[in-house]
Order: C-alpha cells, then structure tokens, then sequence
C-alpha cells in the first residue's frame, strides 16, 4: 500500500504545524525559543519518533533555500537605516572578519580533534574548516523573539547591531561553505588569494544586483499604483497583488544574482533594506504579509529539519559534538568577536561580552550542512549530525540565558521595551506619524496632567497606556511615571510644504 499520497503529506503537516504551534505557546514561559520548539516537534514526528520517514536532502536544501530568501529579504525590509547607520561598520566587521574568524579558529579545533584517537572524526583540514563554516553564521530569529515576548530593549545600540550582523553574515557563511564544496570536490588548491578574489566578486555583484532589483521592483510597484489608480480595483486586491509582486520579484533577484556569479542571498539582503527604506502604497500591508510569510517559512524549515535528522545517528557523534559546541560557545565565537572588534574603541567591554553570548545557531547552518551532503563529501553525514547537535546545544544554553546575561551586563533598556504596543496604526498616507513617549520625574516635575506637560508643537496625545490598561487622556487625567503615552504628530515634510504655501 502506498502511504506517501496527497492526502497522508497535508494531514502530517497540518498536524505538524498544530502540534507546533500550541506547544510553542508555552516556549517563552519556561524561556526556550520559540523555533527549537518547532525543531523538537520535527524530530519528535521522525524516523525515531512518531515514524515519518523524511531523508530527502535536495528537497530540504530547496525548500530551505526559498525559506531563506524570503527570511533574508524580510530582515532587510525591517532594517531601518536611521537605526543601523551609528553602527554600520561594527555590524558589517562583525559579518564579513567575524564570520571568517569564527570559521578559522573553530575549524583548527576540529582538525586538532580529528589527530585525536579517542575521537571518531578525522577530518583533513579543508573538511574541518568546511565544517566551520556551516556554522560560522548567526540566527537572529530566536533571540529577538525572545526579547521581542520579554518587551526587552538593549543598551548601546546593541539590537541594531545584532540585527546588521544577523542579517548580513548568512551570505559570507554560504559564500565560505560554497568555496570549500567546490575545492574538496575537485581537488584544488584554496589560496588567500582566490579566497579574497571570490569574496571581492560575490559580494560586489551579489551587492550591486540588490540594490539594482531594490530600484527596479520599487519602479514596477508604482507602475502597478498608477494603472490601478484609474481602474476600479479593489484596495485590499491591491495590495495583496503588490505583496505577490515584490515576493516574485525576491526569488528573482536571488536567481539573477547565482546566476551572474554573485551571491544571490546578500542581494536579497540589499533588496529587501532598499525596498523597506522607501515609500510606496500599500507598504504596510507587504510588511504584514512579509512577516507572516517568514514565519512561516522558518516554522516550516525547523520543522523539516526536525524530520529530517535521526537522533540515533546523532548519538555517535555526540561526545565530539558536545566539546565542538562548547568550543564555539566559549571561545570560538568570543574571540572572533573580540578580535574584529579591536579597532572599534566605541563598543564596550560589556556589549562585546554580550555580542559574544548572542552567537545563537539556527536553521541557516543546518540548511549549509545539507551542502556536502548533497555533494557527496567524505564525511558528509557527519558533518551534518555534529552541525545539527551542536545548533540544539546553542539554542538550549545560549536562548535560554539571554536576557538573564544582559540583566547581569547591565545592559537591559526598560525605556525602551514597551514603545510599540499600542496596535494602533494609521493610513500611511495620512501626512501624521505616531510615536510613543514614556514618562519620567522630568516631565511630571510641572505638573501630573497632560495640561502641565509640554509636547511638541502640532501634537495630540491619543492613548495613555499604563501597566496593561488603557485610557483616553483628558485635559484632568493624573499621570503617573512609566506612564506610556501614544503621540500622533503633523510629519516635518507636511508642515515644511504648508509653510511654503502660506509664503506664496
């Protein structure tokens, strides 16, 4: 009887994302990540598990390729450049010198732990810095849903700049990953040199291709407003046809950009920061259906990398794992950090030691590991059951103490946690935007009432917020410290064009 059907794959995954989905409703009460939920859910559905037998490697690495551009491109919508722009250049070091460090120095423990004869690898050197470099990157995604649950904000502009890195270091981690594929399988020779030259031209093109694709989707979705502004198609069908227009134009730039030899994940990246950064109609509504697309796209792929895995074979390599994954936590990844961050006198001790413990490993470096493996490198199973173990010992050691690190580094913003959770939102066309402003002894030295408070000329305080409850302000209302108030302002641009229009 045949069992892989239509119906039998809907209904496994139907279930799977159930099952999910309300387990993980619990994750942040007992302070695991959210995707390791999802992760666990997999395995515990797999060949060891329930008996769903998934080991289809081509379709794991094109599933997770898709996920992984829309992620990417997703990040760089979210990416604000007023945010990121104090700390370019301590984010792009960290994801380009970081992410080769961090390769570099945990790929000679591996090659010094493969001359062991207690341990079962042995690995040559290129196939220990391979191995590294699947996991040389960084996952976002679990830490800053954590944080995100938790309402944490961080101190010295940390959370732009573990943003930056998170967002931008997947690239250089395929481009090593790729490069060391392709020298093990055909037997060459990988000199600093053409390592240098490779990188030069991937990101050059990869770069330069985003940021062509970023102009040209932002010309196509006005195309698309103008000839809908004389039709009578519906507003919301509108927007849902922009959302579609930007999300083919994503896989196109990820294809264009391999297939020009460039690196098609980094001009994702660009393309998703340039598109965010610009105006156009019905930009909110992308943003939604961008977020909700990503979600999905990373439950699905921790779900399938669940499957995929069977923690029988992760058992031999446990041991071997475990020191690999120790390694990395405690001195790969901080001495990576600490020595690309030398010459950068402007983040402190504290935020480097942060920086260091946020070095989460997510499904980006499974998805890697799926690479040998398809290539047919020696020792490719391997390779992906130690990638695997030791992205489950990241997520268990380094998710769970987050936020208690920058509790004990001192770098925990309260101010900045509860600015954005109103739920209120505004036309974007409307010529207004909303802030959020937390009260502070300075502002009630005055007085306690919105009447004693001095705010900016043309504003309205709309809500007031107060531990969970809200209340419509008047001019008699007592406010009290912490108090969060919701701002809707006149934009500069509006009031500079009404200027100019009285003078004429």
């Amino acid at each position: 009887m045949n069992y892989i059907t239509s119906e039998n794959i809907l209904i496994i995954g139907s279930t799977l994302l159930i099952a999910g989905v309300l387990i993980g409703k619990t994750s942040y009460k007992i302070g695991l990540p959210l995707l390791l939920i999802f992760l666990l859910v997999g395995m515990g559905f797999g060949t060891d598990g329930l008996g769903v037998h998934f080991d289809d490697m081509h379709t794991a690495q094109f599933i997770g390729m898709i996920a992984l551009c829309i992620i990417l491109f997703s990040g760089g919508m979210g990416t604000k450049l007023s945010a990121i722009r104090p700390v370019l250049v301590p984010g792009l070091i960290l994801s380009t010198a970081g992410v080769l460090l961090t390769a570099l120095i945990t790929g000679l423990f591996v090659w010094w732990l493969s001359g062991m004869t207690w341990t079962n690898i042995h690995f040559a050197f290129l196939p220990s810095l391979l191995l590294a470099s699947t996991m040389s990157s960084t996952d976002s995604a679990s830490v800053f849903g954590i944080l995100g649950s938790q309402k944490v904000g961080l101190r010295n502009h940390l959370r732009p700049m573990l943003e930056l890195e998170s967002g931008s270091n997947d690239p250089m981690a395929y481009m090593l990953t790729i490069l060391l594929i392709e020298t093990i399988t055909l037997g060459g020779q990988l000199s600093a040199g053409t390592l240098l030259l490779q990188l030069a031209l991937q990101f050059g093109i990869g770069g330069a291709f985003g940021l062509i694709m970023g102009h040209a989707t932002i010309w196509l979705v006005k195309i698309y407003r103008r000839q809908n502004s004389k039709s009578t198609e519906d507003a919301d069908q509108a927007s849902s046809m922009t959302a579609i227009l930007i999300l083919a134009s994503v896989f196109f730039t990820f294809a264009a950009a391999t297939a020009l030899q460039g690196n098609g994940y980094l001009a994702v990246y660009i393309c998703g920061i340039y598109i965010g950064n610009n105006q156009f109609q019905g930009r909110r509504s992308v943003l939604k259906f961008m977020d909700g697309m990503t979600w999905l796209s990373q439950i699905v792929v921790f779900l399938m990398l669940g499957l995929l895995v069977n923690p029988h074979e992760m058992l031999t390599v446990a041991p071997v794992s475990l020191l690999i994954g120790a390694f990395m936590i405690m001195v790969g990844r901080p001495l990576s950090v600490f020595l690309s961050l030398a010459p950068i006198r402007s983040v402190t001790l504290r935020s480097k030691c942060l920086i260091s413990w946020v070095g989460l490993r997510g499904a980006v470096p499974i998805i890697f590991a799926t690479y040998p493996v398809v290539a047919n490198v020696e020792g490719a199973s391997q390779i992906f059951n130690i990638v695997f173990f030791v992205t489950l010992l990241s997520l268990l050691v380094q998710g769970t103490t987050v936020i208690r690190s920058a509790h004990m580094l001192d770098l925990i913003d309260k101010d900045a946690g509860d600015e954005e959770h109103f739920g209120v939102e505004l036309d974007e066309q409307l010529p207004t935007t909303l802030q959020t402003l937390r009260l502070t002894e300075r502002h009630l030295a005055t007085g306690d009432t919105l009447r004693d408070i001095t705010l900016p000329t043309d504003s309205l305080v709309m809500l007031v917020k107060r531990g969970n409850s809200y209340m419509v302000p008047n001019g008699r209302l007592q406010l009290h410290k912490n108090d969060a108030l919701l701002i809707i302002s006149e934009n500069q641009d509006t009031k500079k064009s009404s200027r100019l229009q009285k003078g004429s």
